[in-house]
């Protein structure tokens, strides 16, 4: 794929205000998701769940990418076709997680930095063999006293950018993935300040590297108060100062932002997007969510096939409610349950 089809790949994974779902959990991250729902994390569990999601009609109509882990990208449906070209021929684009996770960041007590930039170059030409046409690198930013330190944004933005361009010159689509997370106690004042100096970092190490922006996709988290913060900002401060935020830092030739939703809860992550673009901003602002489009439609499944229909239907809908933040046109009347 060259410079003009990697800026047409990202700019169709947002087109027509289509999102993404991030169905890249872990081995260990999703066996967390089957243990909640009492099924055994196996690697044909695993796969009859993911063809459950990607096979569900009517999805393309809202999910304009998906984002895969190794093992997923290797397996087929029932009928024998591998999941990306199952994705493909429904227009949806296949992606692929490809860090090898967060880990101690050396000397800096209570930080992260990603790690997997060794051997990337041919994981990626492997990758882009197998269907994929983007890829996503995830970074972890934690706020607490003192932190995030110079060293970890510094650290992990450089790493971002690494990844970003040896994507880009293998002809895939990076998604760039710095998360401030909303874990701790902090008032979204303090997400603020966090979210800032992250996205300042990331943008100048991504020009120091010469990654065509044009070619790229954000996938930051929104400006938030933390969960343990005894005032929760509203959906309208979150939209006000996310997109203040973004404004400042982002650089319109980013092709699309899509959110991921740190731990919201399904409807909350629809509501915050849909304030979000009531503002507005020169960039496609949609979602790349992994929970807040699968909770409801997992829980329902819960491994019974004779669920599959009505869990598809749930996910669906999930999809289409967020599709319709993506357009600042949903409304909380439109939340109802779902009949397979």
């Amino acid at each position: 794929m060259g410079v003009q089809g990697m800026h047409e790949t990202a700019r169709a994974i947002v087109a027509d205000h289509k999102g993404i779902l991030a169905a890249d959990e872990s081995t260990g991250t999703i066996k967390k998701r089957f243990d909640s729902i009492g099924v055994e994390s196996t690697e044909e569990n695993r796969r009859l769940y993911r063809q459950l999601l990607f096979t569900a009609a009517g999805m393309e109509d809202s999910i304009g990418g998906v984002i895969l882990y190794d093992e997923t990208l290797r397996q087929r449906a029932d009928d024998g076709t591998p999941f990306a070209d199952v994705l493909a021929s429904k227009a949806v684009i296949p992606g692929i997680k490809v860090d090898t996770g967060a880990h101690d960041q050396s000397g800096f007590p209570g930080e992260k930095v990603t790690e997997g930039l060794d051997g990337l170059r041919g994981r990626l030409e492997e990758y882009r063999g197998l269907g994929a046409r983007f890829a996503k690198w995830r970074a972890v930013i934690t706020i607490g006293d003192a932190i995030p330190s110079t060293a970890c944004l510094s650290a992990n933005a450089h790493a971002l950018a690494r990844y970003a361009a040896l994507c880009q010159e293998t002809g895939i689509v990076p998604i760039v993935e710095p998360e401030v997370l909303m874990d701790a106690d902090n008032t979204i004042e303090r997400c603020y300040e966090a979210t800032a100096g992250t996205l300042h970092r990331v943008f100048h190490e991504l020009d120091v590297q010469g990654v065509d922006l044009r070619g790229t996709l954000l996938k930051p988290n929104m400006v938030i108060s933390g969960k343990g913060c005894p005032e929760q900002a509203s959906a309208e401060r979150i939209a006000e100062l996310t997109i203040r935020c973004f404004l400042d830092h982002v650089p319109a030739a980013v092709p699309g932002i899509v959110f991921l939703s740190g731990g919201q809860s399904e409807v909350e992550a629809t509501e915050n997007l849909n304030a979000i673009n009531q503002v507005g901003g020169p960039w496609p602002l949609s979602f790349s969510y992994g929970r807040a489009l699968q909770a409801s439609a997992l829980k329902v499944w819960a491994g019974d096939a004779g669920s599959a229909d009505t869990a598809q239907a749930t996910f669906v809908h999930r999809a289409r409610m967020n599709a319709l933040a993506a357009a600042g046109a949903w409304t909380a009347g439109m939340e109802q349950p779902v009949a397979a």
